[in-house]
């Protein structure tokens, strides 16, 4: 039954809401994974990322998408768990928390050919800024070096649902997907190769900053 109201939900909600209201503009599209494991790497300004990112795949993979969201606030009432478990099917990881390995859920989903969604800024910035990324994707790509990281810009979106608002405006976004990374041995290089894709993305899109 979740897996239909899923489907449902992405079908009759989330596509209608990016394509006819938000005018969602996507490139790139070859460079996204078609099977797991995967590693999809994004920037993050609004809840409406996650959503969109999903919505970029075939409805019959939903199942296999995994987006890791903070525990404390997806799981603060049994409503919202339910829907955030069940429709969008995130794993949930605690901040702060102390524990052996923080990634041993991230790295199960892998092991079961699934495609995380991280976003290594941790929490929603202001809109369309850029924070700096921790380097939790690049312990997760050392332990499973065979699943390949894609990076994904996204921009629009903290205009058009930015953190804090429940109103949705009708900015225009777009999605620009890259060719995906592989293990380079060492987190600091990892992370600075990451980081440089991401910044090729976003000038591909040669956005004006927002005022």
């Amino acid at each position: 039954m979740a897996r239909v109201l899923q489907y449902l939900f992405f079908l009759m909600i989330v596509r209608p809401v990016l394509l006819v209201i938000l005018g969602m503009n996507l490139r790139g599209r070859e460079y996204l994974p078609k099977k797991g494991p995967a590693i999809i790497v994004a920037n993050h300004n609004s809840h409406l990322d996650t959503l969109t990112l999903m919505a970029l795949f075939p409805l019959k993979d939903l199942h296999r998408l995994r987006p890791a969201a903070a525990a404390d606030y997806f799981l603060k009432n049994k409503w919202l768990a339910w829907f955030a478990r069940n429709i969008i099917g995130i794993i949930p990881l605690s901040r702060g928390a102390v524990r052996k390995n923080p990634l041993a859920d991230l790295e199960a989903a892998l092991d079961r050919d699934e495609i995380v969604i991280l976003f290594p800024e941790g929490s929603r910035g202001e809109p369309e800024q850029r924070a700096e990324f921790k380097r939790g994707v690049a312990y997760l790509a050392r332990a499973r070096p065979n699943a390949p990281v894609h990076p994904v810009f996204m921009h629009g979106l903290g205009k058009a649902l930015p953190k804090g608002s429940l109103v949705l405006v009708p900015f225009n976004c777009d999605v620009i997907a890259g060719a995906p990374l592989s293990w380079t041995g060492e987190a600091a290089r990892f992370m600075e190769d990451l980081e440089g894709r991401m910044n090729e993305l976003a000038a591909q899109g040669h956005f004006q900053p927002w005022e």
